[in-house]
């Protein structure tokens, strides 16, 4: 019989739904294109009402994949204990990841259709990360991520002023998987069995 994990995974309902209304809480997406568009004199981005809307609707579409993929990663990758981290095992990776996935589509009341076009580049996303995973060093805060959120959100957002765009993103990039984390972390408090101390 196989043993129990040391840890228990987070409840993947529960993390679809706490990442969902995280993200509108936190007003990432909105905060992200303001800044942007204070900074850089880039105004015209929000003269049309509909195109505004439109514009958000595709960068939360993004940032909701970019949380996401942290948010996986970080479940795999297990908790650090005292002595090493306790990742989880090919299956119970590939289990997590389908139920996240389910639950998550249920939280935002997907159609099938839309459901399937969100994996796909949920996949694109993790094909171009484990590509670039042995390239990763230091960054200076003018730099911008080597990250598909980056380079898709900079040209959306602002195709003609692509690398100040890419920075732009990469400092909206770096609080939204710092908001997975947060979410992972809670949860796994949550979820961590409670200490018990016998009497003597």
């Amino acid at each position: 019989m196989p043993s129990a994990p040391p840890f228990p995974i987070p409840n993947a309902n529960d993390l679809a739904a706490k990442l969902s209304q995280a993200l509108a809480q936190e007003r990432v997406v909105q905060r992200f294109v303001d800044s942007y568009v204070v900074e850089n004199s880039r105004h015209a981005l929000q003269v049309h009402a509909s195109l505004y809307r439109d514009l958000l609707a595709l960068l939360q579409r993004e940032a909701l994949l970019a949380a996401t993929v942290s948010l996986i990663a970080r479940i795999n990758e297990g908790p650090a204990t005292a002595k090493k981290p306790a990742p989880l095992t090919r299956k119970e990776a590939a289990l997590f990841r389908k139920k996240f996935l389910i639950a998550l589509a249920h939280e935002k009341k997907w159609h099938a259709g839309t459901a399937l076009d969100f994996q796909n580049d949920l996949q694109i996303y993790e094909d171009v990360l484990s590509r670039s995973a042995g390239a990763k060093r230091g960054r200076k805060p003018f730099e911008s991520a080597h990250h598909p959120f980056v380079d898709r959100c900079a040209f959306v957002l602002d195709s003609s002023f692509m690398e100040k765009a890419r920075v732009a993103a990469t400092r909206a990039l770096i609080e939204i998987e710092d908001l997975a984390g947060h979410i992972v972390e809670q949860s796994r408090h949550n979820a961590a069995p409670p200490i018990i101390v016998r009497k003597s």
